[in-house]
This record gives C-alpha cells, sequence and structure tokens, in this order.
C-alpha cells in the first residue's frame, strides 16, 4: 500500500482561509449556544414539530449501511426533505447553493440539467444508490420533487460505486410508502409565468401493502426571451411487508420535458463583458432560432430495494433498476461576431450562428447485491459488508453540424431565413460492463471507529467496435474518534478510477484516470441541545490529486492526438452547519475555500493555471425563523446571503468570471390545520451579473431574481 501524501498548502492561502473558516466556525457556534440557551429558559409548553429531520443524523452513500454521519471518514451532505420544504427548493443547483465543496448554476437559467462542480470536477447523478442513466452530461435534470433527499458524497467513490470522478457522486433518494395515510397538495405561481402543480399521497393498503404517488405538472417560461418549458413528473411506489423480517419496495419514476425556443445563452463577450458601441446585450437576449430550438428529454426508471433480515445480526440488500433515458435536441446558438480579415468585428452587430442537432438514446441496468453482519471478535464491534455489483450501460447518439443563417444581435428578427436540420452522423456507440466486488468492515473499539474498504472492478467497454477492458482495484481507509461530547475527529485516504475513452497516435487504449485523496476533518453533532433540537458541523481539509489526464502530444508530427501525461490537484477547506432549534431558529452555513492548479500539462498555457469554473472561495449562510405562539404563530422569515468569488471559463485562464454577492429571502406560514403558504425569492435584489465566460463567443448571464408564491395543503 502506498503511503499517505503529504498535504502541502500554500501558506498564504490557508492563513486566508482558516481565518474564516475559524471566523465562521466561532460565529455559527456562538449563535447556536445563544439559540439552544434561549431554548432552555423558554420551557416551551408545546412545540409544532414541522421539520423533524431538518438536521441529519445518518447516511447510506458513503458507506452503504446506515451510520451516523459523525462516525463516516468523509465529507458529506445531506439535504433532507425538510429542508427542501421548508425553504422551497426547486432542484439540484439550488439545493446545494448552502453547502460546502459544491456549486451549482455553472451556466445560468439551464432548464435541462443541473450543473454541478465538486471540489473542481463534475459529479456523477446516482438515483437511490444506482447510477442515473447519464450520457453527454453527468446527470439527467430528474425534479427534486420526487425525493426524499440529497446526499452529496465528496471526494473519490469508487470503493463502494466503480467507475466514478474524483471530486465525488450526488445520490437523490426517492420518496418511500409510509404505514401512515399522509401526503399534500400544492399549487404555485412566479416569475416569468411559471405554474406548477404538485401532489405527493402516502398510507397503508391493507396489512401489508403501503404506497406512494408522487405527481408533478409545470409550465413556465425562463429568463431568456421566447422560451417555453414544460415538464411532467410521476413516480409512483408499492412497499409490500412481506414477512416482518422481509420488506420488498417497488419504486418506479417517468419524466417528461420539453423545452422549446432555448438558443443556450452563447452571447458574445461585445456587449456582455467588452464594451460595444452598440449598448449592453440584456440578460433576456436569445442567440438561437425560437420556432426552431427544441430540447426534448423522455426518461424513467423501474426497479425495487428489497431486505430480509435472517437474524438481528445477518441481513441481506439488493437494489435493481432499469433506467432510460431518450433525448432529441435541435439548436442554434451563437458563434461570436462576424469577423473581418484582421480578425476584428465587422460592424459589431452582426452574430453568426450554427446549428447543432443531437440526440441520444441511454439505457442502464444497474443491480447490487449485499450481506451485512454484524459480531464481535474480543474488544472488537464490526459490521461487516460484503457486495457485488453488476451494470450495463449503453450510449447511442448522433449529431450534425452546420452554419445557420446570421441575425442582428442588437436587433434580432427571427424566422427571416429558413433553418434546415443537417446530416446526421454517428457521436458514440458505446456498451459498457461493470463488474465490482466490494468489501467493507466498520469497526468500533470503545470510541474508536475504523473503516476499512476495498473494490475490485472490471469494466468492458465496446466504443464503435473498439473493446478495451480494465482491472482497478480501489480501497479507502479511515479513523474517527467520536467523543461523548459529539466531536469526532477522523482522517482518511481513499482512490478512484474513471476510464478513459479513445487512444494515442499509435492506437495505444487510454488507460483510465485516478485520483487520490487525504482528508482530515473534525465532525461536531451537540449531545447538550435537549428535546426537539440538533445540529450538525463538519470541517475537513483534504489534498486531491487526479492523473492520467489527456493532454497535447508534444510531437508536432501527431496532429491532435493526446497523451496521458497531464495531472490535476486540488486542495481545500470546508466548514459546514446545519442546525434547528425548537422547531423555531434553522440555520445553515458554509464556507469552502478551493486551490486547484493544473500541475502537468503539455500545454503551456493552461499549465500552472486554475481548473476550469472552481472559485476559491464560497460563503453562504441563511437563518430561519417560525413563530411558535402568539397572534404571529405559524409564521416564518428568512433570509440568505450566497457570495461567489471569481473564477475562470477556460482552462487558460484568460477569461474571468467576477465574484457575485447574492441574497434570497423566504415568507412561509403554516397554519394548524395543513395549510401553508410561501412566498420565496431569489436574488432578490435582482443582481446582474456572469455564470460563465469562456470566450469571445461563450458568455452566459447568471439567474436573475425570481419570486414565487406557492400554497399546500397537507392531507
Amino acid at each position: 500500500m502506498n503511503a499517505l501524501p503529504a498535504i502541502s498548502f500554500d501558506t498564504t492561502n490557508v492563513r486566508t482561509a482558516v481565518r474564516a473558516a475559524l471566523t465562521g466556525t466561532s460565529v455559527i457556534l456562538g449563535v447556536l449556544g445563544a439559540a439552544a440557551g434561549a431554548s432552555a429558559q423558554e420551557a416551551l409548553e408545546e412545540v409544532i414539530v414541522s421539520a423533524p429531520h431538518y438536521v441529519p443524523s445518518s447516511n447510506t452513500a458513503a458507506t452503504k449501511i446506515d451510520v451516523p454521519l459523525i462516525e463516516t471518514p468523509q465529507s458529506i451532505s445531506v439535504v433532507t426533505r425538510d429542508q427542501v420544504d421548508l425553504l422551497n427548493m426547486q432542484n439540484l443547483s439550488q439545493a446545494v447553493r448552502y453547502s460546502s465543496g459544491v456549486i451549482g448554476e455553472n451556466y445560468g437559467a439551464d432548464e435541462r440539467y443541473d450543473w454541478l462542480t465538486m471540489r473542481g470536477f463534475n459529479p456523477v447523478q446516482y438515483v437511490d444508490g444506482l447510477q442515473a442513466p447519464v450520457g453527454s452530461v453527468p446527470n439527467v435534470g430528474l425534479d427534486l420533487y420526487g425525493f426524499e433527499s440529497v446526499e452529496v458524497l465528496k471526494g473519490p467513490a469508487s470503493v463502494l460505486y466503480g467507475s466514478s470522478p474524483p471530486g465525488g457522486i450526488v445520490n437523490l433518494t426517492s420518496r418511500r410508502p409510509r404505514d401512515e395515510f399522509g401526503g399534500e397538495l400544492q399549487a404555485q405561481y412566479g416569475q416569468y409565468n411559471a405554474k406548477q402543480f404538485a401532489g405527493d399521497i402516502t398510507g397503508p393498503a391493507g396489512d401489508q401493502l403501503a404506497y406512494r404517488l408522487t405527481a408533478l405538472y409545470r409550465d413556465r417560461n425562463t429568463q431568456m426571451d421566447y422560451v417555453d418549458s414544460r415538464r411532467v413528473y410521476v413516480a409512483p411506489a408499492v412497499t409490500w411487508n412481506i414477512a416482518p423480517t422481509t420488506r420488498l419496495t417497488l419504486l418506479g419514476y417517468y419524466q417528461d420535458d420539453r423545452i422549446d425556443g432555448d438558443g443556450g445563452g452563447f452571447l458574445p463577450a461585445q456587449g456582455v463583458v467588452l464594451p460595444s458601441p452598440f449598448g449592453k446585450l440584456p440578460t433576456g437576449r436569445n442567440t438561437g432560432e425560437p420556432d426552431y430550438n427544441t430540447y426534448q428529454r423522455e426518461q424513467y426508471g423501474v426497479g425495487y430495494d428489497f431486505r430480509h433480515d435472517f437474524s438481528d445480526t445477518l441481513s441481506f440488500q439488493q437494489n435493481l433498476k432499469y433506467s432510460s433515458a431518450d433525448v432529441l435536441m435541435r439548436s442554434v446558438y451563437g458563434a461570436g461576431l462576424l469577423l473581418g480579415e484582421d480578425g476584428t468585428p465587422v460592424d459589431g452587430r452582426t452574430l453568426m450562428r450554427y446549428n447543432f442537432p443531437f440526440d441520444e438514446n441511454v439505457r442502464s441496468f444497474a443491480v447490487d447485491s449485499r450481506l451485512q453482519t454484524k459480531f464481535d471478535t474480543g474488544p472488537l464491534a464490526h459490521t461487516l459488508l460484503v457486495g457485488v455489483d453488476w451494470r450495463r450501460y449503453t450510449n447511442h447518439s448522433e449529431f450534425g453540424f452546420a452554419l445557420a443563417p446570421p441575425i442582428d444581435i442588437f436587433a434580432p428578427v427571427y424566422g427571416a431565413a429558413p433553418i434546415v436540420t443537417p446530416p446526421m452522423f454517428p457521436s458514440s456507440q458505446q456498451v459498457q460492463k461493470q463488474l465490482g466486488l466490494y468489501a467493507q468492515d466498520h469497526v468500533k473499539l470503545d470510541q474508536w471507529v475504523f473503516t476499512l474498504s476495498g473494490r475490485h472492478d472490471t469494466v468492458k467497454a465496446d466504443n464503435a467496435g473498439e473493446n478495451t477492458e480494465d482491472k482497478e482495484f480501489s480501497y479507502r481507509a479511515g479513523i474517527n474518534y467520536v467523543f461523548e461530547s459529539g466531536l469526532a475527529p477522523y482522517v482518511a485516504y481513499a482512490r478512484s478510477f474513471e476510464p478513459t475513452y479513445g487512444a494515442s497516435f499509435d492506437g495505444t487504449p487510454f488507460k483510465p484516470t485516478f485520483g487520490k485523496q487525504v482528508e482530515a476533518g473534525i465532525k461536531y453533532e451537540p449531545r447538550t441541545l435537549g428535546e426537539h433540537s440538533r445540529a450538525l458541523i463538519t470541517l475537513a481539509a483534504y489534498q486531491l490529486k487526479q492523473t492520467n489526464v489527456l493532454t497535447t502530444d508534444p510531437d508536432p508530427t501527431h496532429g491532435f492526438s493526446n497523451v496521458q501525461t497531464g495531472e490535476v490537484e486540488v486542495k481545500g477547506l470546508e466548514l459546514e452547519a446545519v442546525a434547528r432549534f425548537h422547531e423555531r431558529l434553522s440555520l445553515n452555513g458554509s464556507y469552502s475555500f478551493t486551490d486547484s492548479e493544473v500541475t502537468r500539462s503539455n500545454n503551456p498555457a493552461e499549465l500552472g493555471k486554475r481548473m476550469v469554473l472552481v472559485p476559491e472561495h464560497k460563503l453562504s449562510l441563511l437563518a430561519d425563523y417560525t413563530f411558535q405562539d402568539g397572534q404571529l404563530a405559524g409564521f416564518g422569515f428568512s433570509g440568505g446571503v450566497r457570495y461567489l468569488s471569481d473564477l475562470y471559463g477556460d482552462s487558460a485562464n484568460a477569461w474571468r468570471t467576477p465574484s457575485v454577492t447574492l441574497f434570497d429571502t423566504v415568507l412561509h406560514y403554516n397554519t394548524r390545520g395543513g395549510w401553508s403558504l410561501a412566498l420565496n425569492g431569489s436574488n432578490i435584489f435582482d443582481k446582474e451579473y456572469l455564470s460563465r465566460c469562456s470566450s469571445e463567443v461563450q458568455c452566459f448571464y447568471g439567474l436573475r431574481r425570481n419570486v414565487t408564491f406557492t400554497v399546500s395543503r397537507k392531507l
């Protein structure tokens, strides 16, 4: 086994980061202590429990067993359903706004996907512990309304999930049937003529069955002109309690999206970040062709979760899912201003455009089977997990490419010339099979907790007739020490791998990229806050490297070929706190310091530069207060602030996106009769800002102010 790499931070940056983190910790702890003390003195006679699971306590994403978060040697953010409901979060990008180490909304107003960056990399999306049918983009844009929680697992995850990026994964856990009748009906109206109707109902169906049905319909425009977005989502679920020790839950979802008119941003730099004699381009300007552009996606998943307990110490679990996603896209988008022979804009108004049709069909069948047993060996208490998972994945896609008629970007006239879809050519014809065997031992010795995990994967792929086979071993080792007070320091080392498709100039297939991370941190779950009060605070420092990264072949006779000698490194510090006191005061806060660098590259333009879309600093804080008594009982309000430092949109760091500070607010009122009213506002001061600018032809505005009103009724 390799020795643990030393963490070598730049001292200047670390001093700044540590000072910010410690300041944030003292502020948060001060607020927590004051709130807890006040709550104890109030001696409330009655507390209306509306969000009992606001603060997460356990997870299964990091270990595949249900263990307390403070016993898990890895940084994890869990956004519970109670947080989603109280703050009225609409999608994954909003759900991580107040989490550390992960940023979203990288392309502004995009209705198709949840663009996330985590510790410098794009995380892959999972649903119920199995990889979603991801294609050209590592997420599938499933609606957040259908899920109980969002688990953000930071750092290498190959030891339990196989092929994955080194930055981590995101897992969505579906809503499950309950044995008691409940649910809600919801109607929503908001900015951009947004209309949404949703419902969720669950309850028993006889002595052994329980059901759940979740559904949603949405129709809205966006801040981009002439764009209409429609969504239908349905998710049925049934639990069959076969016996007291045996349970089978059938799970399904179906989502249909249609987005018409979206030009995808792609604004020229002139008029956005560079001066133009014609003024500034509005944030709603559409570079596409509204009557031609369309994005249609139909996806579904069907499967089950099965559990059988042989005894109090031995159990078997299996989850299986077949998933499908079909995408049809017809897209005309901006290609930059018309340039003369000298490389300068001819008139500063004429925008050239591309026509890019794209179709994609993804199928995935995955099954994960595992045995869990508990036993003691002397003073050691073991929870041993052994498992095998198998996944078959196919991705067939095709694309076309052509020039489209130009437009006057400052006074566009759409439909002036016909748009003809160019011929389509195969883009990806891939079949991948992954077989993984894994084992994990979660060992307790008094207050010590040891987590040891190992996994062997065989990944076979057929890419348009080119066959490859990768066999890799991943592992993780971690130690926690849990004090009686709820303080738990930890240290861990983990490795990951991810296949790289293609070949070098001589035809040698590329090897997988490898990630390795060492992480140390402290988790704190105060044990003296009393009933109806909980808090979880985590502080983590890490060093993450990815090797075998593609970089330009140094031999000039090899044309556009690549070699695998590149390397990137990310070092960071993350602080996060979630707390709720007596169903009154809720707090979400985070700070992230991320130092990313391209450490090896044959391209001198990117060597030593920061990674794309990785800000050095992210700071967010939200506080929500709900009155429990008096004439204002049931009324609550919250305020949040989000700060993102500058970042770069290109690998050469030539295009800098400035820092931004945004403010959010929520007003909500819950009646004792089950009615709820909520008024949500994000970016309430309507700050105009850039989400990303990566070249003279690719600039994207960030999300402007968005206000929604929601009325719901608990069943």
